[in-house]
Parts: structure tokens; C-alpha cells; sequence
């Protein structure tokens, strides 16, 4: 575990170190990340399943999705809850959404007609929720249209956090031998937890940024310190909800949502009365979210290295066509058509209906998911699936939507890459 701990810091190192060139050359983290994991998978191939079925990487991996539908739910742009196009989103969110994970588990269970129905919903959370980490230049590439950019940057931001319960309530049913195995019970277990995640979240996020703004105009609390404070609070935010049975994932999740919400109104307040800051308002309501935008993106990369290792022991599992087939459908048609059907006499034109269907990167999300479900489901061909797919659809959408970034969005807008798509991932 040590040397797996080296060898993550050093590719973090190395990646800090060149990441302006390796962006130019558009290697961005990701890439770099999963090829490092690679190497050091191949090196330590006998050891590879033990090592990711250990429950310090179930822990960690809690953790850091913990942290990072947290952050999911302060980034979003257009100054809203739901950003500039609310109606867009909730139709992306609320009906695309759903029938996503219903096509999802339709075409899981005609390739996999063995696996339960519970591990069917299990796969579908893990392969739906999309995430910009692979290709966050495509919602900065100014030839996106900003209409587009914006539903598909809320979007990101809040479907882990939907998602999540109902991947606790499918990990209940499929095989998790510490909670109840009926439906019924499985839900009178993930229902009260959530409930419990709600009220944390909302009174936690609240408070604590009430608290900040309290400390700030009274004089008590540096620059560092208030960034250290925002670093803490999803952290303890978890731990308080899972000490008390409930779903931390939510918690931190609308913990965010509440915490940014005060926090941006408090701010907004002083820069008000205080005329020297309104040159700089973007800057002044994002400082005290710098150190944990910076330890976000090291989790991030940790967990693109993670994912590298898992491709080793996909590949020595073996990739069957199925899951071939099935990720294959899960980047295109699974997503693709929902989101057509959701955004029906929408106001977007249909190129653009079809930017949003196509413009759907997995990520970390999908990678969290699917180690959770790996560590926490009993050992045998349910788990292992899910691994293969977890790793076949995350490589898949690097890519398509990372490595073929560029292309795919000059295809779809007849526009060449702006130069505001350039950037870091």
C-alpha cells in the first residue's frame, strides 16, 4: 500500500510539473493518470484485486466522493441554483435522467440476462451520471453554445448527487450483507437515511457558512483560515451523518447546495458595501473555495490513477462483447436518446438538443461508483462485471470526449476549437 501511495504522488508530481505542455499536446490529467496507473498495474499484476478490495479503498473512495459532490454543488455557474436555463436542467435532470437509467438497465439485462435486477439499477448508477473531468474543455469551448455549456455544466453538478440514493438503495438489494435484502426492507433503510442527509446537509451547510461570515466581518478569521474552513466542512458534514446512520453522500451533497447559497449571499452582501471589491466580484465569491478546488483536484487525479490499476485487472478478468456493447450504448443511445425525448419542444434548436445528448463524458462519479460497488458486493461475477464496465465505459469516454475532445466538437458545431477551450483538467 505504501508503494502504491509513492508511485500516485510521484504521477501527480510529474503531470503538476508538465501540465502546461501536456495540455497543449491535449494530455490532460486524466490521460496522463490512467497511463501511470496502467504502468504500475502491469508491475504489480498478482497483487492488483486485493489491493482494490481492501477496505481502506472503500473508505477513501467514500471520502472523496464525499468531497466531491460537495464541490459538484458550489461550481455551478450562472449565479442560480439551477444556472441560467433552469427549465433546460430540470428537464435534463428529472425526466432524462430517469429514463436513462431505465434504458441503461433494459439493455443490461438483454446482454446480461443473469444478473439480478437490483445489479442491473447498480450498473445503471454507475454508468448514467456524467462528469467534465475528462473533458472540461467542451463546457469552456466557446463554439459550444452557452446555452449548451450551461445545461450541461448544472447538469454534471447535480446528478451524482441524484443519483446517489438510489445507488445506496440498489447496493442494499444487490448483495451488501450488512443491510436488509427485500425491497421493502432496502428501502425503509435508504429512506430514512436520506431524510437524516437532508436535514444535515441543509442545517450543517447553512450554519457553517453563517458562522464564516459571522467570523469575517468580526475580524477572527484569515484568508487561509476560511479557506481551510470550506476544505472541512464536507468532511464533517459526512462524518456527522454517517455517525448518525444517515447517507453522507447526501449530506455533502446538500450541504453544498446550502452552503453556497449562504455563503454567496453573505458575500454579495459585503461587496455591496464595500466598492473596492466589485472589480473583482468573480474573484472575491471564489477565494475561500481556492485550497479546496486545489485538494479536489489531487483526489481527482487519485482516482484516475486508481482507475488506470483497475483497467490491469479488467484486462486480466477479461472484456468480454457484452460489455463492450453494452458501454458502447451507455455513451451514445443510453444518454443520447432520453435527453432528445426530454428536451421535446424545448427552446434549443436540434443541433443543440443533440449537443447535449452527445456532450456526456463519464468520469470520477462512474469511478467511485463502481469501486464502491466492487468492494462492497460479494466477491463473484456481479462484482467483477461491474468493475469491467466501470473501467470500459470511464477509458471509453477519455476517449471520446477527452482525447477526441477537439474533433467532437468541431463536428457537432461546424466551428473550429475556440481558444477558451484550451485549458486544465
Amino acid at each position: 500500500m505504501s508503494f502504491l501511495f509513492f508511485m500516485v504522488a510521484v504521477a501527480i508530481a510529474v503531470r503538476s510539473l508538465a501540465a502546461s505542455r501536456l495540455d497543449r499536446w491535449n494530455l490532460g490529467a486524466p490521460v496522463v493518470m490512467v497511463a501511470a496507473g496502467v504502468a504500475v498495474g502491469v508491475l504489480n499484476e498478482d497483487s492488483i484485486a486485493a489491493g482494490l478490495n481492501i477496505e481502506a479503498v472503500q473508505r477513501g473512495a467514500e471520502i472523496i466522493l464525499a468531497v466531491l459532490l460537495f464541490v459538484d454543488a458550489t461550481e455551478v455557474r450562472g449565479g442560480r441554483l439551477w444556472g441560467g436555463s433552469p427549465g433546460l436542467v430540470a428537464r435534463v435532470l428529472f425526466v432524462a435522467l430517469p429514463l436513462s437509467l431505465g434504458l441503461a438497465m433494459l439493455a443490461g439485462w438483454a446482454l446480461f440476462p443473469e444478473l439480478p435486477w437490483p445489479v442491473l439499477l447498480l450498473i445503471g448508477c454507475v454508468v448514467v451520471p456524467t462528469d467534465f473531468a475528462p473533458a472540461d474543455r467542451l463546457v469552456r469551448d466557446r463554439a459550444v453554445p452557452s446555452r449548451v455549456r450551461v445545461v450541461l455544466n448544472v447538469e454534471s453538478g447535480y446528478n451524482d448527487g441524484i443519483v446517489s440514493p438510489i445507488f445506496l438503495f440498489a447496493l442494499i438489494l444487490a448483495g451488501d450483507q450488512s443491510r436488509p435484502q427485500t425491497p421493502g426492507d432496502a428501502l425503509l433503510t435508504a429512506v430514512p437515511f436520506a431524510l437524516k442527509a437532508v436535514f444535515v446537509g441543509v442545517v450543517l451547510g447553512a450554519v457553517l457558512a453563517w458562522l464564516m461570515d459571522r467570523a469575517q466581518q468580526a475580524g477572527w478569521m484569515t484568508r487561509q483560515s476560511a479557506r481551510v474552513t470550506v476544505l472541512l466542512t464536507p468532511l464533517l458534514t459526512y462524518s456527522v451523518t454517517v455517525g448518525i446512520d444517515g447517507n453522507g453522500f447526501v449530506a455533502s451533497f446538500v450541504c453544498g447546495i446550502a452552503f453556497r447559497y449562504v455563503h454567496r449571499l453573505a458575500k454579495a452582501h459585503r461587496i455591496h458595501h464595500d466598492p473596492a471589491s466589485r472589480g473583482n466580484r468573480t474573484g472575491v465569491l471564489n477565494e475561500d473555495f481556492q485550497l479546496l478546488e486545489d485538494v479536489t483536484s489531487v483526489l481527482t487525479m487519485t482516482m484516475w490513477f486508481t482507475m488506470g490499476i483497475a483497467a490491469v485487472l479488467a484486462v486480466y478478468i477479461g472484456v468480454s462483447w457484452q460489455v463492450v456493447l453494452f458501454c458502447a450504448a451507455a455513451l451514445t443511445l443510453v444518454r443520447l436518446v432520453p435527453v432528445l425525448v426530454a428536451l421535446l419542444g424545448s427552446r434549443l434548436s436540434q443541433r443543440e438538443r443533440l449537443l447535449v445528448g452527445v456532450l456526456g463524458p463519464r468520469g470520477t462519479t462512474t469511478i467511485v461508483f463502481g469501486l464502491l460497488a466492487f468492494n462492497r458486493l460479494p466477491e463473484g461475477s456481479a462484482a467483477d462485471t461491474i468493475l469491467i464496465m466501470t473501467v470500459t465505459c470511464v477509458l471509453g469516454s477519455v476517449l471520446v470526449h477527452g482525447i477526441g475532445a477537439r474533433w467532437l466538437t468541431r463536428v457537432l458545431t461546424g466551428k473550429p476549437t475556440s481558444p477558451a477551450g484550451e485549458g486544465v483538467s
